[in-house]
């Protein structure tokens, strides 16, 4: 008897969710995960949101498709759910079966785990941005968009600020995915794309000619 899933997408923001940026990677995570077995997928659920709130109606309405269908709730990434130890909680007590396909195998104590340290990796990158900007306006550093300056060598001054204070936020991103095993520029660029990292143009889609560009104005020698 084929297997019955029901699948959980989330992007960031309505022009992401129009553009299908970060969508697709999910998707094709989803079907990568599926492939090889026999599987029904009954339907599928895109929840613009943020990582950070736990209240997702469209989530609610996986869950209730799940259980009434008695289906297999499957995502992309695990921190696509929450980076919130308790909703990941509150999840497996709603009694469904859901997993990962980053973390097909995983136990609901190694859950809880990843769950924490998702989180805890949440607030570090909080408090780090925090603290370049405010490091950067003690500085003088005029935070804002730099087009809007009209001497030109202050705007290039400005646009150099501001790829140092991007520099700054995207960073532990690439030490985590170090961490995780992935090294090379092409898996880097990935690893940022998939998990919604904005560049500096405010763009969701890494490059890894970008990713080297960035790894060069942070580990350069002072």
């Amino acid at each position: 008897m084929a297997k019955r899933y029901i699948a959980y997408f989330r992007v960031s923001t309505q022009r992401q969710g129009q553009s299908g940026l970060g969508l697709e990677a999910q998707e094709r995570a989803v079907l990568d995960y599926l492939n090889g077995g026999q599987w029904e997928l009954i339907d599928s659920f895109t929840e613009i949101e943020s990582g950070k709130n736990s209240s997702r109606p469209i989530l609610a309405d996986a869950i209730k498709a799940s259980k009434q269908h008695k289906a297999i709730l499957v995502i992309a990434k695990l921190d696509r759910l929450a980076r919130n130890v308790a909703f990941i909680a509150n999840l497996m007590e709603s009694k469904i079966d859901f997993v990962a396909t980053d973390r097909p195998n995983a136990s609901p104590f190694e859950l809880h785990i990843f769950a924490a340290m998702a989180e805890e990796e949440t607030r570090q990158i909080s408090q780090r941005t925090k603290a370049a900007l405010q490091a950067a306006k003690a500085r003088g550093v005029k935070l804002g968009n730099p087009t809007k300056i009209r001497n030109v060598k202050g705007a290039h001054e400005a646009v150099q600020r501001q790829s140092d204070l991007n520099a700054a936020k995207v960073y532990p991103h690439i030490k985590v995915a170090r961490a995780d095993g992935i090294t090379s520029l092409n898996g880097l660029a990935r690893y940022l794309t998939l998990n919604e990292i904005p560049t500096a143009r405010g763009k969701l889609n890494w490059t890894p000619t970008g990713v080297r560009n960035l790894v060069a104005r942070i580990e350069a020698p002072a």
